[in-house]
């Protein structure tokens, strides 16, 4: 494989320098508009996919346009976390052997990364490796428009590959928790605090007792957890609240179990604590636990033998946080993450790519393209 890291991070600037938050459209519009013209180069058919003009549009690339099923489906997103104006904040910067940026390694070095993998991969060229690439543009919200599309496309893929960054310590991702938020809104009834005390209906007294029986459903040895992360409520100091909210993340490794903490909140509202509160709970998102199977297992055996072969160090890990695999590892199809180059700082100012990982990150994914095509 002949790489240039010079060329690369050319073509990572353009990439990182624009303000493509998921709910920023034009800005994930540009983002699609560069990959465009990626692909189009190299021969691939480009496909643009509008799902709600809340957001940007999504790209589903392929070098197999008749193909009913694919060899491989390769994933990654467009969008990022960042509001507008933090592109002219903290531009793309090189420092040493590190790059920095919004976005650089989630995930806009991964983005890059599966053009440059199939670019002069052979099998990909001449047909016998029939690949998908799926770029969808609301990954970090939760991907609610595109859920759907990734879903279906992955069905029609053996096996799904993410481009999210590898851990900065060089592991890939086999597991990741599965993930919910709520929204839990109390509804009491306002009075004077001084003068009619008795007369009002505290919302935040109910949520107080809520957040006592939330804690009381965490399984820290079975990994599901529940965070009362935000609250609201109240208008005065004189006056008993009639609405409070709260915001709650729900992580867990077992999906049966997830669903089971859903049916406990949903009991829970219909006998609630402060007599005359009504309260209403919403499960705002959810991406279920993605867990490896034997298909996965013996993926994961495939990916380990072509790193000896090429002389890299790899590892693997259970993720806490979700990504866009854990949608088409639970519907079945084998998937794993982190194929994109070494990273770390996610969200935050000091997100940062690891340059030196970058060519042979996109050597491992090559070869491990190689190897679909010939076990085909």
């Amino acid at each position: 494989m002949s790489f240039s890291l010079q060329d690369y991070l050319a073509k990572l600037e353009p990439l990182v320098n624009v303000d493509c938050g998921s709910r920023t459209p034009e800005g994930v519009a540009a983002v699609a508009d560069y990959v465009t013209g990626l692909y189009q180069a190299i021969g691939y058919r480009v496909t643009r996919r509008q799902f709600s003009d809340a957001c940007g549009p999504c790209l589903e690339i392929t070098n197999a346009p008749d193909a009913e099923r694919y060899d491989v489906m390769l994933s990654g997103h467009m969008d990022t976390v960042f509001p507008v104006g933090t592109a002219a904040e903290r531009p793309l910067r090189i420092e040493g052997d590190m790059a920095y940026g919004p976005g650089v390694s989630d995930m806009k070095a991964g983005v890059l990364a599966l053009w440059y993998a199939l670019k002069d991969l052979p099998q990909a060229m001449d047909g016998s490796l029939k690949v998908v690439v799926c770029y969808n543009c609301d990954e970090e919200i939760g991907s609610p428009y595109s859920r759907d599309w990734l879903i279906e496309t992955a069905k029609r893929s053996a096996c799904v590959l993410v481009a999210e960054a590898a851990r900065a310590n060089g592991q890939l991702v086999k597991a990741r928790k599965g993930n919910a938020k709520y929204r839990i809104a109390f509804h009491g009834k306002a009075s004077h605090a001084g003068n009619a005390l008795a007369e009002g209906i505290s919302a935040i007294t109910e949520l107080a007792h809520w957040t006592l029986a939330i804690n009381q459903m965490v399984d820290l040895d079975a990994g599901t957890t529940l965070n009362v992360g935000l609250i609201k409520g109240g208008t005065g100091v004189n006056v008993v609240p009639d609405f409070a909210e709260a915001i709650v993340d729900l992580r867990f490794w077992d999906n049966d179990a997830a669903e089971a903490i859903d049916a406990r909140l949903r009991a829970l509202a219909k006998t609630p604590f402060v007599a005359g509160c009504r309260v209403e709970v919403e499960r705002q998102t959810f991406k279920p636990a993605m867990r490896p199977n034997a298909d996965t297992e013996a993926l994961i055996a495939l990916v380990e033998a072509v790193a000896a072969e090429q002389g890299l160090a790899i590892g693997w890990q259970e993720a806490g946080g979700g990504s866009d695999a854990n949608f088409t590892a639970a519907a079945g199809v084998p998937s794993l993450d982190g194929f994109g180059p070494q990273g770390g700082g996610w969200h935050a100012v000091s997100e940062f790519l690891m340059l030196e990982s970058v060519e042979p990150r996109i050597r491992l994914l090559q070869g491990v393209l190689a190897r679909l095509a010939a076990r085909g």
